[in-house]
């Protein structure tokens, strides 16, 4: 189906929404070739202004495509460098922590505010996030809160009911016109320069996270060679496997839980709730819920709704790594147990 259909980044009228100082906003001629404006704007996300990039909104340049597709193809690695007990562990373990960074920090925190941080443990979570090689915080939360604001309409950036399944679950971040951050959306985040330089080089954090994973299994191999596992094999599962496995974990949430699941609440959108992807995201597949309450940290709104994010959250509030959780307020909760009565049934 056709992609939907991109208004002029507002961004561009707009003082207060424009780019950061030190972006370098001189768009390239109309004949510069798509593989240098690509390597440019992977080396330095805010390289041109999106005025270039919405000239053909729709449009996929490939050379954008070339590293995502890639590191799909390194799965293959495993073939060669095998597997041993510590490379799955740490698979496992950097999808789990990455995992819950982005639904936390990226989601939860950036895109909607739902609780408070302190400064250092807020560029912490963010360059964690990076790592996981989802893009930077302005531009993850910039077009989160697109997202919200036009959900499952003609505005929304990944609808699946408009866009279909691979627009929504993967192919609209490597559109032009979601390849820049919407400045106008994430104002309140500009003004902290950390943040900005992350979104900039959001591929420093992952980039180091293979070289620590190199030099790691290295050490093990010359350490520990019982262990059975190498600087490769690291690097192998515990990046390339587990980032993959991450990304389509993550993009669930766009392409499925707007199609599977059910809705507790009357929202203007798709959204439905669905444990298999609450599980699958640590607590993020309860997505009706979130798009009729979308300033709750918590997402799973009753003690059976499963939501390993916000526990883990709690847990780092009882040593003030976070504080002020919000939770969904009791009229929310009793509408909520009315909705489920009435699909019962049952009586109040």
């Amino acid at each position: 189906m056709m992609p939907v259909a991109f208004r002029e980044d507002e961004d561009r009228k707009n003082p207060a929404g424009k780019a950061p100082p030190g972006a370098l906003q001189d768009d390239p001629p109309r004949n510069t070739p798509s593989a240098v404006r690509s390597l440019l704007r992977w080396l330095d996300a805010h390289a041109f202004s999106d005025a270039f990039a919405a000239r053909d909104p729709h449009r996929i340049e490939w050379w954008r495509v070339a590293p995502f597709a890639l590191i799909h193809l390194l799965v293959l690695l495993v073939l060669w460098v095998g597997i041993s007990p510590i490379a799955l562990a740490v698979a496992v373990g950097l999808y789990v922590v990455r995992m819950f960074f982005v639904t936390a920090f990226y989601h939860r925190y950036f895109s909607h505010r739902s609780f408070k941080t302190g400064r250092l443990m807020q560029f912490f979570g963010a360059a964690v996030c990076c790592s996981a090689g989802q893009r930077g915080p302005l531009w993850w939360s910039a077009h989160h809160r697109h997202h919200h604001a036009h959900a499952d309409t003609p505005e929304d950036i990944h609808s699946p009911r408009l866009q279909g399944f691979w627009w929504s679950h993967m192919l609209w971040f490597l559109s032009n016109g979601c390849c820049g951050t919407r400045f106008r959306n994430v104002r309140d985040w500009m003004r902290f320069p950390e943040l900005v330089f992350l979104d900039r080089f959001d591929w420093i954090p992952f980039i180091a996270l293979g070289g620590l994973l190199f030099a790691a299994g290295e050490a093990l191999r010359a350490l520990a060679p019982a262990s059975g596992t190498s600087g490769a094999q690291l690097v192998v599962w515990g990046f390339i496997v587990s980032t993959v496995v991450l990304y389509h974990g993550t993009y669930t949430i766009n392409s499925l839980s707007h199609r599977f699941g059910r809705r507790r609440y009357p929202t203007a959108d798709d959204s439905r709730n669905n444990f298999g992807l609450a599980l699958l995201t640590l607590g993020e597949g309860w997505h009706n819920n979130h798009h009729y309450y979308s300033g709750s940290t918590r997402q799973g709104f009753y003690w059976w709704e499963l939501d390993l994010t916000f526990y883990a959250l709690k847990a780092m509030s009882w040593v003030g790594l976070v504080r002020d959780l919000r939770e969904p307020p009791e009229s929310v909760l009793r509408e909520g147990r009315a909705a489920k009565a009435a699909l019962s049934g049952r009586p109040r």
